[in-house]
């Protein structure tokens, strides 16, 4: 091979790293849009009691947000989505939280909870069942659906700043409903 044909690879292995690079840092950093539908789930509350989804879901959108209490990213989360809750709690938009917390930490979750001010409807997902079946992959992640259980939207991690994307999505949603 000559000099110049090591050189043509070399640039082209360059290429093709950094489009590798680029791919993989697009991927971590976008919110995760999915489609597709949430069935009507039960789970335990915080007060040992079985709760359908049908039974706490918002008129026009419900947010899921799956968490737990030992995830730093979750920790950071929560007081904004306890915000957001603040904020459209009157317009037909449902707050969930669910945690993910073993067996072993779930006496945690109830004080946890209201450390963090969360007002709305928080469940047990202690074995991870739903959140399996959902594709939930990591905490914190959140979930729009709308009032036919259809997944909207689908936000996986958690950076400062971020609650604006999931109000923005919010309000788009709000919108196309008629809220």
């Amino acid at each position: 091979m000559s000099k110049q044909g090591g050189i043509n690879m070399i640039n082209r292995l360059k290429m093709r790293v950094e489009g590798i690079v680029l791919f993989v840092l697009i991927l971590i950093t976008t919110p995760v849009r999915s489609q597709g539908s949430v069935y009507d789930f039960s789970l335990k509350d915080t007060d040992n009691q079985r709760v359908s989804l049908s039974e706490i879901k918002g008129e026009a959108l419900t947010v899921i947000d799956f968490w737990a209490t030992w995830c730093q990213p979750c920790i950071r989360s929560l007081p904004k989505i306890v915000e957001l809750n603040e904020a459209y709690q009157d317009q037909g938009v449902g707050f969930i939280g669910i945690s993910i917390d073993s067996p072993r930490n779930l006496s945690k979750v109830k004080p946890f909870a209201r450390s963090m001010g969360i007002r709305y409807p928080v469940l047990l997902d202690s074995n991870g069942e739903l959140m399996g079946e959902l594709n939930v992959m990591a905490v914190p992640t959140l979930l729009i659906i709308d009032s036919d259980y259809r997944i909207l939207y689908m936000h996986e991690g958690f950076n400062a700043g971020e609650e604006e994307i999931i109000r923005e999505e919010i309000e788009k949603h709000l919108v196309s409903s008629g809220h």
